[in-house]
């Protein structure tokens, strides 16, 4: 479920700051991510890091939350993990080992685009949260614009053998189907990466 960086992080915070003394009240694609998630917690919530690889954005304030947990396939991600002390367990996300309504939480980055089942991930996930508790994801999708959908389709094959990486898969086709209200929904500008925030209705259709 993990991505290794392009560059290596103090390389990419270099150019950043750099673009930040150039732009000022620039903010990085990142930091755009971090606020959005921030945005969610409480010092008394449960969050789940879903394919949380070697860490990412939930080990910048795993520490001030109540519970912080990774969950990850990968033996030598989940030991490499750079927040050291923060719980991490091996597991897959079609089988997740919580009880129903554990997290009011869930981040799942660059995470559903790799999977077999997406849609079973996405029912396991809507069983873990608590109603009125929230899911944030950012994904790799398929595009609405023709020209550049017709290159993922070009592109799709070789990248799912090679990376078991689906360049036509939007999390919108199942969370449709689940008892969710989208509250945010965002795409970069050739619409093939999106970032979006469900949060999960109570039984009776209303938040919890």
């Amino acid at each position: 479920m993990s991505q290794r960086a392009a560059l290596p992080l103090d390389v990419q915070n270099s150019y950043r700051a750099r673009y930040r003394a150039m732009r000022p009240g620039w903010s990085s694609s990142g930091e755009q991510l971090e606020a959005l998630v921030r945005s969610y917690l409480t010092p008394g919530s449960k969050v789940l890091d879903l394919g949380c690889g070697r860490g990412g954005v939930v080990e910048l304030f795993w520490k001030d939350v109540k519970l912080a947990v990774g969950i990850d396939p990968d033996v030598p991600s989940l030991t490499e993990h750079r927040a050291h002390g923060m719980p991490v367990i091996r597991g897959r996300g079609e089988h997740l080992p919580f009880a129903g309504e554990s997290f009011d939480l869930i981040v799942c980055l660059w995470v559903l685009e790799h999977l077999r089942s997406p849609e079973v991930v996405l029912r396991g996930v809507h069983r873990v949260l608590r109603p009125g508790g929230h899911l944030v994801w950012l994904e790799h999708v398929r595009s609405p614009i023709a020209p550049v959908r017709w290159v993922q389709q070009l592109l799709d094959p070789l990248l799912v053998r090679l990376e078991a990486d689906h360049l036509l898969r939007d999390p919108l086709d199942h969370l449709r189907g689940e008892p969710v209200a989208i509250e945010r929904l965002e795409r970069s500008r050739l619409g093939y990466i999106e970032r979006g925030v469900a949060r999960k209705l109570s039984a009776s259709g209303n938040p919890g």
